[in-house]
């Protein structure tokens, strides 16, 4: 398994940070898988994917860095704190040709293909991923931020719950503290691995169902999971039908169109932009109605549509949509290095 032995210290001043690079990287492994897990990431790849494989003149780098369960180091630098994705991916573009091809022989294994045997590499990395941030993730950046950020927010409070024992064994399948100052970032068969003290560790959520764990040195780590809410793009939200809207108002039939996947107040509240109070009053009022039912998950507690708020959405749906969220569903998965 991958273990990482990590002091108290340091995991004490670990952070939950969103990077738009991990966003970018994450989003290129779906698209390059090609398959979504939940209908949402399915939406998202029919509006990208044509795009995305009318470029892919870099497709056996893509395939060479992805590798089998080994990320190319260069392609997938790890996010500072802050750090704009434009930053970060310059670090892409100056790696050293060498080193690049270096990086691809690990994650391949073996020796490269005559194809990827060229100094340009580390360009036409960056330049495939600009690509995605510019027409993927970028347009749509707020809004995943949003869902991001509701993400950091139910895992901060669950730390101050639960302790960090708890958040680190829902991280995503694979990762699991064991005691003793050992945690377990991935099933894979690598070397554990010593955090040194004074190290900084980072968490970040990506809205795409896919995880990793990279390393710059031994000063900085990140463990990249997916988060526990994820809104489509504007093309694959569903509308908020307008007869749900006359019939119980709008912010409560914003609350049960996103209710299809469990979520927090805390989750609702960073999602939606209402207060925390209007949330679990319009909560409390959609439960006595039997439309959204509570779920506990560990120490936290999720709202999720029950069978009788699904025939009211379906029921809905048929008249004018109205202005409202726009939404579709989560996602979890293991991770790859």
């Amino acid at each position: 398994m991958g273990l990482w032995q990590i002091d108290t210290d340091t995991l004490a001043r670990s952070r939950f940070v969103l990077s738009p690079f991990a966003e970018t990287f994450a989003s290129l492994r779906l698209l390059h898988a090609g398959t979504g897990a939940h209908p949402g990431e399915e939406a998202w790849l029919r509006a990208h994917l044509p795009g995305y494989r009318a470029r892919l003149a870099a497709g056996p780098l893509v395939r060479a860095a992805l590798g089998t369960s080994w990320i190319a180091d260069f392609l997938c630098p790890t996010s500072c704190v802050g750090e704009s994705f434009e930053r970060t991916v310059s670090r892409v573009r100056s790696a050293r040709a060498g080193d690049a091809r270096a990086d691809l022989r690990v994650s391949l294994r073996g020796p490269l293909p005559a194809a990827l045997e060229r100094d340009d590499l580390p360009e036409r990395a960056a330049a495939l991923l600009t690509y995605v941030w510019e027409e993927t993730v970028r347009p749509h950046w707020q809004r995943r931020r949003r869902v991001l950020e509701a993400d950091v927010a139910a895992r901060t409070a669950r730390v101050g719950q639960g302790g960090w024992a708890a958040v680190l064994d829902s991280l995503r399948p694979g990762t699991r503290w064991l005691g003793e100052s050992r945690f377990q970032v991935n099933l894979n068969a690598y070397p554990p691995r010593e955090i040194a003290a004074g190290a900084e560790l980072l968490f970040m959520p990506v809205t795409p169902r896919t995880g990793w764990v990279s390393w710059e040195g031994r000063e900085r780590y990140a463990v990249v999971y997916p988060c526990l809410g994820v809104l489509a793009e504007d093309h694959a939200h569903r509308p908020v039908p307008a007869g749900l809207v006359a019939l119980v108002g709008t912010a409560r039939a914003g609350l049960l169109a996103l209710l299809g996947t469990p979520m927090s107040t805390t989750q609702l509240v960073a999602v939606t932009g209402q207060g925390l109070g209007s949330v679990g009053r319009h909560l409390r009022v959609l439960r006595d109605a039997g439309l959204v039912e509570r779920r506990r998950a560990g120490r936290s507690v999720l709202y999720v549509r029950t069978a009788a708020g699904e025939v009211l959405l379906e029921a809905s749906g048929t008249g004018t949509e109205a202005a409202g969220p726009r939404v579709t569903r989560v996602g979890a998965d293991p991770a790859r290095r």
